[in-house]
């Protein structure tokens, strides 16, 4: 496999024999710390980055920055596949280079995610000679892949460390499409999570990685949710899947997998409540938010926040040290004293089994992938609404669960660590903590991630850290950190040190984010803090400073002027500095230049100016649809942009297209858009009937059931006259009675009515939701029924509900005469068996659940003097059941006589009793 200067460590033969073995089986590759170097080492490798004195030519080119460095690592993957070095065969060779790609791409987020520091110089292993003769020669090829990194006009950072490893794993597994031989599952699912890793490089969405992902995750979806994959495997592509959609705002489509891939692995979990103490002054217990979570198979001992017997691996968890608060909530023990007015909350009588027993404060250890669902459930939830109270409430427990849990691998606490740290900085009392807690992190990360780079001038000081760094026995493996990766929503270093300088801008250390910004040379967010607190010459004079020449000679004096012709190259993420320009100076033409110089890719350019045309006076409507428009061809997936887009033809008045617009957004945002269009034509119909279907598709527990009660109604009243009964949308009025019937206790709605003579005499409450789908049932629903029989047992169900079984009893009759008579010429003149099983059906029914049902209830609204006997709802149901079934039998006697249905029909009638 290698000559014999070349390392050859069994472990990589065993490598290669599971790809060639697990082709079908979902992320099969696990590379070893020690393996990294020598795959790096390999003769293909070397072939592939250049090390052949073949390669001189071509070199010469990359050093002459005629072709990127990436370019030609794409050409020599392709050359290399069909060409095996040292005898092997095209499998073998591609095998290899897949593990090359897998290496180059562990040890690249080793060294800008994860950590511990890499133990090897990756510049002299990848880059060759010729390339790097000096410092200066290095930085500049180094400079030239992260220009050819950027995408649609959005750059990837300009200081991104070892971008050669990226560049490599990018070149073989995603460009260069010579991997598909090593099976389609191991193949795409390394494309998908190198385009995914790049797209976070990048400074905003783009939609040709965008596009580029969700094709090989479709075709993904296809293989992995077959019967191929065990459950397992199953449920970490669909939570990769989930960490995909949160990070494109698909929030919907990320809860949806995180459901289906805790279904999958048989993990149990429920958000309820527990009674505990939260302050160190509380006297009673109340009901504290708390996730109850149970792994399908036990981890290891429970561990609990009060009775830990281990220390989890990860960076240290601080304390909040709050004067008021405590550490975590004190629960009520099960076999504790407990206050006589015991409060039991609603969620615990639906907990399963398996959770119904467990002590909220020593609950037992999750599986790893188990807390990485909580934890990306707990960013799913933030992602939709991160400046909700209600919301973040509910976001913290799953962190804590994790936290508090156990958690035995280092990145799934230091995620947790960061979710909760993110969820406790919009409150007073934990601010602190949340924001020393993400130095912390960041010092962590820094420390950890930090490689010296002697040729390249890096400096090699020992990074200071915030807390003391953990001795090596306290830290983890780069193998253990990295093990989970692809489940994580993890950060790279330097977003990470941006998420930091935006929290103390937040708190008003502006001086302290600036030397972060100006420390990462992030000039573009610089000038955004500096415009922020009305400093727009400062921000002016950094934004220019990286677009035109001086037009002195003293590059430091802060009064220099930049205000000569643009450098030429332009930095890679000029697009982006150009909109930033215009914001701050108002100037249209700076919109226009940015989507020039990214060759009309850069989609934010186009959005920037529709918005400067809606500034007008008057706004300029068709212009900024037009722009609209344009960026959304570069990104379709804009959820924003299709809003605002919406809500432009709306004022254009171009409905059907506003409509469209809308149903590409997020469903709240086209909520609201279609709520304004609705204002602005109140009898149209069809807007009306988009507001039903999108309030109505947005899931418990946040359906605004008040909008969609309004919609129905409004729906009614434009089109009932005309259409009758099929105006009712009928899975949205089911939808609505569900939640009448479940969520509410009828004698809870009622008051006294204050208008009535008798005091005892009491009314629907009016206000309520259930009030208002109760309206709706007896003012608009049932005056339009005619021959729905769907309908009247839906009527059916929300009389039983108001404890009125009379009008159920004739609800369900109504239902049967319906179905009968809608079917009478199929089923008993025509023959149709389809019709003829129908009417079997309803007849059923009928009996069993009207007749049987209610039939022998004490009719409502009875006033019994003492000894007297209450009045049942129909004392002779069951004559009335007997006559339905002899009725249908004697109508369907000639066509289906000792047919299936008959014999139903003949048992039922046993049942009733046939007398």
């Amino acid at each position: 496999m290698a000559d014999s200067t070349s390392p050859s460590p069994a472990s990589l033969n065993t490598l290669f024999d599971e790809a060639s073995s697990l082709r079908e089986r979902y992320d099969p590759v696990r590379l070893a710390d020690a393996d990294i170097v020598p795959l790096l080492q390999l003769p293909s490798a070397k072939a592939v980055f250049g090390h052949n004195a073949t390669d001189e030519s071509a070199l010469a080119r990359v050093a002459r920055e005629e072709i990127p460095y990436t370019t030609f690592l794409s050409e020599k993957a392709r050359a290399v596949s069909q060409a095996p070095v040292e005898g092997l065969t095209v499998e073998q060779q591609r095998s290899q280079l897949l593990h090359v790609g897998l290496a180059a791409l562990f040890g690249f987020l080793q060294s800008n995610v994860t950590g511990p520091p890499l133990d090897f110089n990756p510049a002299e292993l990848i880059i060759p000679a010729t390339l790097r003769p000096d410092a200066a020669a290095l930085r500049a090829v180094r400079a030239h892949v992260i220009r050819d990194l950027s995408v649609d006009g959005e750059a990837a950072y300009k200081l991104t460390p070892n971008v050669e490893l990226f560049a490599v794993a990018k070149a073989l597994l995603a460009d260069a499409d010579v991997l598909l031989a090593n099976g389609p599952v191991v193949a795409r699912t390394a494309r998908v999570r190198v385009n995914f890793l790049h797209q976070k490089m990048l400074s905003e969405v783009t939609g040709t990685l965008q596009d580029a992902i969700y094709n090989d995750v479709n075709e993904l979806e296809r293989i992995v949710l077959s019967d191929k994959c065990t459950a397992q495997e199953k449920g970490r592509y669909l939570l990769e899947r989930a960490t995909i959609h949160t990070h494109h705002s698909f929030d919907a489509k990320a809860r949806k997998d995180l459901e289906q891939a805790a279904a999958e692995r048989k993990f149990e979990f429920a958000l309820t409540g527990k009674l505990g103490k939260r302050t160190k002054f509380q006297d009673r217990d109340i009901s504290q938010l708390v996730i109850l979570a149970k792994s399908a198979d036990d981890v290891s001992e429970t561990v609990g926040s009060s009775e830990a017997n281990d220390t989890p691996s990860g960076p240290k968890k601080l304390d909040l040290n709050d004067d008021t608060l405590l550490e975590s909530i004190s629960f009520t023990k099960k076999n504790g004293q407990q206050s006589e007015d015991k409060q039991v909350t609603v969620q615990d009588e639906n907990l399963p089994p398996a959770l119904a027993d467990l002590d909220p404060g020593n609950q037992p250890k999750l599986d790893p992938v188990d807390s990485a669902i909580l934890l990306a459930l707990a960013s799913a939830i933030t992602n939709t609404s991160p400046e909700d109270g209600l919301t973040r409430e509910e976001t913290a427990p799953y962190a804590t669960r994790v936290l508090e849990g156990g958690s035995s691998n280092w990145q799934i606490y230091t995620q947790a660590l960061l979710v909760r740290s993110r969820v406790e900085g919009y409150k007073s009392r934990t601010v602190e903590r949340s924001v020393l807690q993400m130095q912390a992190l960041v010092d962590q990360v820094i420390a950890d991630t930090a490689t010296s780079d002697a040729q390249a001038g890096t400096s090699v000081e020992e990074p200071t850290t915030f807390l003391p760094r953990p001795e090596e026995s306290e830290s983890a493996s780069a193998a253990e950190r990295l093990e989970y990766i692809w489940i994580l929503n993890s950060s790279t270093r330097w977003d990470l040190e941006s998420e930091l300088a935006t929290r103390w801008v937040n708190l008003g250390g502006l001086r302290t984010a600036l030397d972060i910004y100006e420390r990462l040379q992030m000039w573009a967010e610089a000038a955004l803090c500096y415009a922020a607190t009305e400093r727009e010459d400062k921000a002016n004079f950094l934004v220019r400073r990286q677009l035109y020449q001086p037009t002195g000679t003293d590059l430091d004096d802060d009064n220099e002027k930049f205000d000569g012709p643009e450098l030429n190259p332009l930095p890679a993420d000029a697009p982006r500095l150009f909109c930033i320009l215009g914001d701050i100076n108002t100037d249209p033409t700076m919109y226009e230049r940015a989507w020039d110089v990214s060759n009309s890719r850069y989609a934010r350019a186009q959005r920037s100016l529709a918005r400067h045309y809606l500034t007008m006076k008057p706004p300029a409507l068709d212009k900024a649809e037009d722009a609209y428009l344009k960026s959304l061809h570069i990104n379709r997936l804009n959820h924003g942009a299709w809003f605002a887009l919406g809500c432009v033809q709306l004022e254009l008045q171009k409905w059907n297209d506003a409509i469209n617009a809308f149903t590409r957004t997020r469903k709240r945002e086209a909520l609201a858009a279609l709520q304004r269009a609705a204002q602005l034509k109140h009898t149209d119909a069809r807007i009306w009937d988009n507001v039903l279907t999108v309030a109505a598709s947005i899931p418990p527990p946040y359906t605004p059931f008040r909008e969609v009660i309004t919609a129905q109604k409004r729906v009614i009243e434009l089109l009932g006259a005309k259409n009758g009964e099929k105006c009712i949308d009928l899975p949205i009025l089911g939808l609505l009675i569900d939640h009448l019937v479940t969520a509410y206790d009828y004698e809870n709605l009622l008051i006294v009515d204050p208008t009535a003579p008798d005091s005892s005499a009491k009314v629907i409450r009016s206000g309520t939701i259930a009030g208002q789908i109760l309206s709706l049932v007896d003012d608009n629903i049932v005056p339009l029924i005619t021959h729905s029989a769907p309908l009247w047992l839906l009527v059916s169900r929300v009389e039983l509900f108001r404890e009125r079984p009379s009008k159920a009893f004739e609800a369900h009759e109504k239902a049967w005469r319906a179905t009968v008579a809608s079917n009478t010429q199929g089923a008993f003149q025509m023959g149709e068996e389809k019709n003829w099983l129908d009417v079997v059906k309803a007849t059923e029914r009928l009996v069993r659940d009207g007749y049987a049902r209610y039939g022998p209830m004490d009719k409502e609204g009875q006033t019994l003097a003492e000894g007297q006997e209450a009045e049942m709802v129909a004392k002779d149901w069951r004559f009335k059941a007997r006559s339905a079934v002899r009725g249908v039998l004697g109508k369907g006697k000639d066509f289906w006589e000792d047919s299936e249905g008959w014999l139903r029909l003949k048992e039922l009638q046993t049942e009733v009793g046939s007398s």
